[in-house]
């Protein structure tokens, strides 16, 4: 199949490209610098930016799945996620892409941020606030739309190897623990999903 990653250069994204790549799959990466990432035949790269209703289109032509993995290091007063929100919707409406789209928020946005342990909620509070309150619209915006979306809730990310036995949660409950996951078990589901979805309009937890 032929996938789409918007943010594809770093982190989750060079992980899911990585992965998608060893699959077999046809990967076009969107991202600002796409240099990371290493040349592969099956590879087609677009330096371009997830705000850009153009570059958006770009990517999605002719693409099965878009997979959304979107980051950034600025902490304050962030409108990246909302704003490519904004922008995926509108290149959507204008193609005729029809297919499923994933993308990659984290726990402790919307809903799920009662059910932050306290240390989890004390480095939101004082480090990510801004981040995961523009993650939250990010999500109302994309869930209020018409595309078939998912959102992907993982817990703290580290750059551990692939642990195939991650839990996937689909229910928030008391007591419900989201612990640290590698960024490419991350990816793992994310190219699983791609491959055969089973949680669309859904939000999915997901932890070591």
């Amino acid at each position: 199949m032929k996938i789409a990653i918007i943010g594809a250069s770093a982190g989750i994204g060079s992980e899911t490209v990585r992965l998608a790549l060893q699959r077999g799959h046809t990967v076009k990466a969107l991202s600002r610098n796409n240099a990371p990432l290493a040349e592969h035949q099956s590879l087609i790269k677009i330096n371009g930016t997830a705000l850009s209703v153009a570059d958006l289109k770009t990517v999605i032509a002719d693409t099965d799945v878009v997979i959304v993995t979107v980051g950034t290091n600025n902490k304050k007063g962030t409108k990246l996620f909302s704003e490519s929100a904004k922008a995926l919707v509108v290149a959507i409406s204008e193609t005729a892409y029809k297919g499923n789209v994933l993308i990659v928020s984290g726990f402790g946005t919307g809903d799920s941020a009662g059910y932050l342990n306290l240390f989890m909620r004390l480095i939101i509070r004082f480090f990510l606030k801004d981040q995961y309150k523009d993650k939250t619209l990010m999500e109302k915006i994309i869930s209020e739309s018409k595309l078939n979306w998912e959102f992907i809730k993982p817990g703290m990310l580290t750059n551990g190897p692939l642990n195939t036995s991650y839990k996937v949660l689909t229910e928030l409950y008391p007591g419900v623990k989201v612990k640290k996951i590698s960024r490419a078990s991350v990816a793992d589901y994310l190219v699983n999903e791609a491959e055969a979805p089973r949680h669309l309009l859904d939000h999915v937890l997901l932890s070591s």
